[in-house]
């Protein structure tokens, strides 16, 4: 059974519609990506997967539940955990303080305060950042930022966790340590759905890839299926890509 099952997904802002009947599904354990030009609805797709819109229509499932109309909080203590392209941490606590949070809002299994203390260490040591565990969270750099997104996020414990962007914006060093980490996320048991614009991330990292424009799904399939799609190419890629060979 799939983790996550989309049932021809529909969201309209007002008159303007954003989703049109996205059907696809999330398997167990893999790296699934997400592309398209922007505005194809991207966020807007993980905002419904998230709890934070409801669909206009279709439905949606996770781990076998309807969690259609569950909203943000319900479906993040079900297993569902994100980031965010843009990166809000809080900014008048430490680093640490940021992942303690996250433990917090957790349904179930927060554990005493010693044992809290001890998750929160190896998620900062997880994402590289438990050196800068007692600065503020405002003082980090982009990518620490972004690390730290991943650790509060997985301070929820997830089965799922999104990711939006989490490599965009990096420099090559940084992208390196950033698909590393996703690798390493991946490898303890937490399935991933990433939206990126990296070309080398999400065909390096990805299983599988599914592409929007204008709100509908134009592709799924492997990265070298999605690299010579056609479709893809005219509506994102760029011939460019095709003659590179992406990946």
């Amino acid at each position: 059974m799939s983790l996550i099952e989309a049932n021809k997904i529909t969201k309209y802002f007002g008159g303007l519609r954003a989703l049109s009947e996205v059907s696809f599904t999330v398997e167990t354990g893999e790296i699934l990506g997400l592309i398209g030009p922007n505005g194809a609805g991207k966020t807007t797709l993980f905002n419904v997967i998230a709890g934070t819109f409801a669909p206009s229509s279709g439905s949606l499932s996770f781990d076998g539940r309807n969690i259609t109309a569950l909203g943000a909080r319900l479906v993040s203590h079900a297993g569902i955990s994100r980031t965010y392209q843009l990166v809000r941490p809080f900014a008048s606590l430490t680093v640490y303080e940021n992942v303690l949070v996250g433990i917090s809002f957790r349904k179930a299994n927060k554990g005493d305060r010693a044992s809290r203390q001890e998750e929160a260490v190896g998620l900062l040591r997880l994402t590289g950042l438990l050196a800068r565990a007692n600065a503020p969270a405002n003082s980090l750099t982009l990518v620490g930022r972004k690390q730290l997104e991943i650790a509060r996020a997985l301070a929820t414990r997830p089965k799922v966790l999104l990711l939006d962007e989490a490599i965009s914006g990096l420099n090559p060093a940084e992208t390196e340590t950033m698909m590393a980490l996703i690798m390493e996320v991946r490898r303890r048991g937490v399935t991933i759905f990433m939206i990126e614009h990296i070309m080398k991330a999400v065909m390096g990292l990805s299983d599988r890839i599914l592409v929007l424009n204008f709100g509908e799904l134009i592709a799924q399939g492997t990265p070298e299926e999605i690299s010579q799609n056609q479709a893809v190419i005219e509506a994102y890629l760029g011939t460019e890509h095709r003659a590179e060979g992406v990946g």
